[in-house]
């Protein structure tokens, strides 16, 4: 097995600052990914403070292993599994989306075009079908339809094409390498500097961990699980994430009003939001995976139905 490369956390400090208000409080890494988050939180915190982690996939649970904190506990799960816990439970909640590096630099895995490997690309290989599954089965409209919503790969058509026509004369496709090579053939043009496989490594990871989906339901989740003053923090490394992000932030700390009852007074506001980072020049220079990077940060207000 390959072994784990060297993650760098993005926005350690201004997403640990961001977070932690509350120094007794319950924290949530929603991604533990590598736990570089988690260990910061918990320097941070005082002896009553707690960091509950979470993630899907099992070497990352294994590596959580390293943390010999009572402070600190993870579940082998989604992080849409906080919705299972009690209402206001949480100071804060931090999402870092995406894969890690030791996830994008394992070939088994699956994730990476740069590595020939087995088409896989599930967070929790234990769970679930694996691209090549998918791929085995799914129409030419199906696919051309997850490239272009997940990838916003305007040659989406083509390429399902290619799979398809591939899979009919000589089975499936079940390699990076082989996915890469027709994705190539199929896309024309390409903006300077990225792999014609980009859109559609990133279109296919997506579905099939569910990732929107999942992202959807944490959010939701956090408006019942953060106290009043509760801080949710999220880092999104593609418009896709990062737009579903502004938008449910937006949509829960702007003021609102029932056009079925104009006179009546404006639904509670939910959320405050609390700005925008992105990366420092430093940071973007050392870290590539830092450059797409946006950290959205909100607090729980204390309307009609937060905990406090």
């Amino acid at each position: 097995m390959h072994s784990d490369s060297a993650h760098t956390t993005v926005l350690l400090d201004e997403a640990v600052e961001a977070l932690v208000w509350d120094r007794e409080g319950l924290y949530v890494d929603a991604t533990f990914g590598r736990g570089g988050h988690s260990r910061r939180i918990l320097e941070t915190l005082a002896p009553g403070g707690r960091v509950l982690a979470f993630d899907k996939d099992p070497q990352a649970v294994m590596a959580a292993a390293e943390i010999v904190d009572p402070r600190f506990s993870i579940r082998h799960d989604g992080f849409k599994q906080i919705a299972e816990l009690p209402p206001g439970a949480a100071a804060g909640v931090l999402m870092d989306l995406g894969v890690s590096s030791p996830q994008i630099d394992s070939p088994e895995r699956g994730f990476s075009f740069r590595f020939d490997g087995p088409l896989d690309m599930r967070m929790d290989p234990t769970r679930g079908i694996s691209v090549s599954e998918w791929l085995a089965e799914a129409d030419i409209r199906e696919i051309a339809e997850v490239i272009r919503d997940y990838g916003e790969e305007r040659f989406a058509f083509p390429i399902a094409k290619a799979i398809v026509a591939r899979r009919q004369e000589r089975g499936p496709v079940s390699t990076t390498a082989e996915l890469a090579q027709l994705v190539a053939g199929a896309v024309k043009t390409r903006e300077p500097g990225q792999n014609p496989a980009t859109r559609t490594f990133q279109a296919l990871r997506i579905f099939i961990n569910a990732e929107l989906e999942e992202l959807q339901q944490a959010l939701e989740a956090c408006l019942t699980v953060l106290r009043s003053g509760g801080r949710l923090v999220v880092i999104s490394f593609h418009s896709l994430e990062d737009r579903m992000v502004k938008q449910f932030i937006a949509r829960h700390s702007t003021s609102t009003f029932d056009r079925r009852a104009p006179f009546a007074p404006p639904l509670p506001l939910l959320l405050e939001a609390l700005g925008r980072v992105r990366p420092g020049d430093n940071e973007r220079a050392a870290n590539p995976r830092a450059r797409s990077a946006i950290m959205r940060v909100a607090s729980r207000t204390a309307a009609t139905g937060a905990v406090t």
